[in-house]
């Protein structure tokens, strides 16, 4: 058995069972691809591909087996290639995280900042989504940085900070004159918020709705930046992370506390399985989260459980 058949076999699949379309992908001669899965399949006396005349119709049951084992040695040939590399070149590579917009525009600029101090000639590459579009863009990601969303997520998440909801409305508001503001002084007003997820009940929903309040949403948007715009047009009542709020260019805005109304939230870094961290990976959750020491998160990508990063998340601080 050689890694090169292994390869075969996976770039059929990917190839939609055309072994032509597999032999361009890979720059190499349909027979000579031919042959080589014929001598795998001689080689463990199994049938690897369900066949019709000469099409490849399908992958038998051990097919399927081998193809999963395939697709795990592939990734450890990866994450190999990747540990040499940051030996040979660690100053050098690629960094992917995909995170919401929240995070980019407000929690991020720091971090990355310090880290292109740091590594200048590190590729950096930010992709944004909702908290339910992030799950599925982290298949290709190094990390993933979102407050919800990643229940399903398969991997590591280590815990960074808790931060608050405010209201934001213009500086003329009626909310502006009361001196503490409760669930049914807002819910008399029409609300911008961020994008509720289909999968889990909203903030706005466990919060109102024990009180027999239905507030009614004016708009959701997954952009802070919108939010801020149709909150200064009047449209409703704004619902931000707190951390979303700059009072020196927010003209006209003014943020509310209401850390007493909402729960605050946790926002986590997640990473995935099978997956080795390069150096600087360590060094860039480092600067996000200063709490998260590179050789703690180490242990537990090691130990496969962030059991020892949990265990004080009420002293994480809040923003």
């Amino acid at each position: 058995m050689k890694l090169q058949q292994l390869k075969y076999l996976q770039q059929i699949v990917q190839s939609d069972m055309k072994i032509s379309e597999a032999a361009k992908s890979l720059h190499t001669a349909q027979p000579g691809i031919s042959k080589q899965i014929r001598q795998l399949e001689d080689e463990f006396q199994l049938e690897i591909f369900r066949r019709r005349g000469k099409n490849l119709t399908g992958l038998t049951a051990f097919g399927e087996q081998l193809l999963a084992r395939t697709e795990l040695i592939f990734q450890q040939v990866e994450q190999i290639k990747a540990m040499a590399e940051d030996h040979l070149h660690p100053e050098t590579g690629r960094l992917k995280l995909a995170t919401t917009h929240t995070q980019a525009r407000f929690a991020l600029p720091g971090p990355v900042q310090e880290f292109r101090r740091r590594y200048p000639q590190i590729e950096l590459d930010i992709y944004q989504g909702t908290p339910d579009q992030l799950v599925g863009l982290s298949r290709d990601m190094d990390l993933v940085i979102a407050t919800e969303g990643l229940e399903g997520f398969d991997g590591l998440r280590l815990p960074c900070y808790h931060w608050c909801r405010d209201l934001l409305v213009p500086i003329d508001h009626p909310l502006t004159k009361v001196k503490k503001i409760t669930l049914e002084a807002i819910a008399e007003y029409p609300l911008i918020t961020y994008v509720f997820s289909a999968d889990r009940p909203s903030f706005i929903d466990t919060c109102f709705g024990p009180k027999g309040l239905k507030p009614r949403i004016a708009l959701s948007a997954a952009d802070t930046d919108v939010i801020k715009t149709y909150v200064r047009l009047g449209l409703g009542v704004g619902i931000i992370a707190r951390m979303a709020y700059q009072p020196d260019t927010d003209h006209g805005l003014v943020a509310l506390d209401a850390s007493h109304l909402f729960p605050t939230n946790l926002t986590e870094i997640g990473i995935r399985s099978n997956r080795f961290m390069r150096s600087y990976i360590y060094d860039f959750i480092n600067y996000f989260s200063p709490h998260l020491k590179p050789e703690q998160v180490e242990k537990a990508v090691l130990a496969g459980t962030t059991e020892h990063l949990t265990s004080n998340l009420e002293k994480l601080e809040v923003r």
